[in-house]
């Protein structure tokens, strides 16, 4: 038998699956990950004391200005995110939430995934080693790099990797260097014949950036919008596909000429 509900109660009987739903989400681990600013160094400088690129078996070239790799802080792959704290993220600036996938897609234990963190970043540095010698057109093996940025893990510095190199090796190939005495910031993963690739974590990174000072903000194209929506003033972002296309646009803010924008 059948009875019919007034509005009112049908609405509200509806509600309570919902309403339950949020109350277990409220109390339940979310798969998201929870992202801010991080630390940013500076290439051609130093990171806990010791130089950042160490070059041997070539005449290096004094540099000035800055050319600061980004990075991000995130919770860790095992750690509980609430919908309070999703929530919150959500409406915060010098926040980020992103899948959990997305940050850590190998799984595993915190230590594994330090582990090959640590294992991509050596790998970038390997292929950024690559990158700058091949636009130099140098031979590999007539001089040694060594990297070190300390314990920060992952690929997305290798484009900064290789513009330090080539501003330590040649600066802009015209006598001057590379950053016109800026601070430059940026990111981007770099390949061996000098493609630049997506990181994630880039509106975070831009405030790591602008927060350290940088007025321009190197971007790989694929993520140009997400770096110009979370722009802050005073910094202008600049996207590039490749490591010729970042050389030549810090040439031009330099020379005046023109440079790409989001």
């Amino acid at each position: 038998m059948l009875t019919r509900l007034s509005r009112p109660r049908a609405l509200a009987l509806c509600a309570l699956p919902v309403l339950a739903l949020f109350g277990t989400a409220a109390f339940a681990p979310l798969p998201f990950t929870l992202a801010r600013p991080g630390m940013t160094a500076d290439v051609l400088g130093q990171v806990d004391g010791r130089p950042v690129l160490t070059i041997t078996g070539a005449t290096t070239r004094p540099t000035e200005g800055q050319l600061r790799m980004t990075t991000i802080l995130a919770t860790g792959p095992k750690a509980d995110v609430g919908i309070g704290e999703v929530v919150d993220g959500w409406f915060r600036h010098d926040r980020a939430v992103m899948p959990r996938d997305s940050v850590y897609p190998t799984g595993g234990s915190e230590k594994e995934i330090e582990r090959h963190n640590l294992d991509d970043m050596k790998e970038s540095q390997d292929v950024a080693v690559d990158a700058a010698l091949d636009y130099l057109d140098r031979e590999p093996g007539a001089l040694r790099v060594a990297v070190d940025l300390g314990d920060v893990g992952g690929p997305s510095a290798g484009l900064f990797l290789a513009l330090g190199i080539i501003d330590k090796l040649d600066g802009d190939g015209s006598g001057g260097g590379l950053t016109g005495g800026r601070t430059i910031a940026g990111t981007g993963t770099i390949s061996a014949d000098g493609e630049v690739g997506a990181v994630g974590g880039v509106s975070m990174k831009v405030q790591g950036a602008h927060r350290d000072g940088a007025t321009v903000f190197l971007v790989p194209k694929a993520e140009c919008g997400e770096a110009e929506a979370e722009r802050p003033d005073g910094l202008r972002v600049v996207p590039v596909s490749t490591l010729k296309d970042a050389v030549s646009s810090l040439r031009a803010l330099e020379d005046g000429g023109k440079v790409p924008s989001c």
